[in-house]
């Protein structure tokens, strides 16, 4: 029931982020409603498609196999059969910052990542509940619903910047009241809208991952060392400053405008939840 509710949020949530993105290509005119909706729907297609090779570039992963990451593989395969999911493909990224991701537009094309400091930091039981918590977005399809959430509200906000700079077509006729309110509050409302689908998306992946990993305990620690690690050493990185709801914990603390804006659920909440599964 819970994972329904979750689900029927994050319709409604997309669904209230696109009419934002058509509510501002308005303002500029019939054709520019036409624009919005096409950029919106092109910008989608390259997420769809390109999504999982972004991020796995910007990270600089590189892939490992039993050859190389025996330990790391082999359990990801374990944990892959207790979720009757294919074998992702996985791999590993040379940050010291402590943080996974999972990525890929469906199970068949899915990846997941572990940084370095991840691997140092983190006991077997801990990364195994790591894991697990990837494999859950990748199994309820987060890595597709957050990234065009992403997409959208990047839409968005340039639409807004646009409008800022050059008005719309309609000014003249039009509130201009509404267009200013548009401007300054639609871009907001909307990454506001992308942290509320991604924090929601965050709980149900941890309590899919107690059931891949048949407990929650790994999952618990690991979540305490990574959030404690990740005000130490926050992950660097422009390239992926929009990209925050794809890993475990909060990537960029240091940088954060407060809980308002995180992508991540307060550690000390998740953490709560998954003690209440027993």
């Amino acid at each position: 029931m819970t994972q329904f509710i979750n689900n029927a949020k994050t319709a409604a949530f997309l669904g209230l982020m696109f009419a934002f993105l058509l509510l501002i290509g308005s303002r500029f005119g019939t054709g520019g409603l036409t624009i919005a909706f096409l950029l919106g729907g092109m910008m989608n297609i390259i997420a769809y498609f390109c999504s999982d090779k972004i991020a796995l570039s910007a990270m600089r992963a590189q892939q490992v196999d039993e050859s190389t990451a025996p330990d790391l593989v082999t359990m990801v395969q374990r944990l892959a059969n207790n979720a009757n999911l294919p074998m992702p493909r996985v791999y590993i990224c040379p940050q010291d910052a402590p943080n996974a991701f999972a990525t890929g537009r469906n199970p068949s094309k899915a990846a997941v990542a572990v940084t370095h400091g991840a691997l140092r930091l983190l006991s077997y039981e801990e990364l195994e509940g790591v894991m697990a918590h990837e494999l859950a977005h990748v199994k309820n399809r987060d890595t597709l619903i957050s990234c065009v959430a992403a997409t959208i509200a990047g839409v968005i906000s340039y639409l807004g910047w646009i409008m800022l700079w050059f008005g719309g077509s309609d000014s003249r006729d039009g509130n201009p009241l509404l267009g200013l309110l548009l401007v300054i509050f639609g871009p907001i409302a909307a990454a506001l809208i992308q942290m509320a689908i991604s924090r929601s998306r965050e709980f149900v992946a941890d309590a899919d991952a107690a059931s891949i990993a048949g407990t929650p305990a790994g999952l618990i620690s690991a979540l305490q060392k990574l959030d404690a690690a990740s005000q130490r050493i926050p992950l660097h990185d422009g390239r992926l400053e929009t990209q925050n709801h794809m890993f475990i914990v909060q990537p960029f603390s240091g940088k954060s405008l407060g809980k308002l804006f995180s992508t991540h659920p307060p550690t000390a909440q998740r953490v709560a939840k998954l003690r209440d599964l027993g």
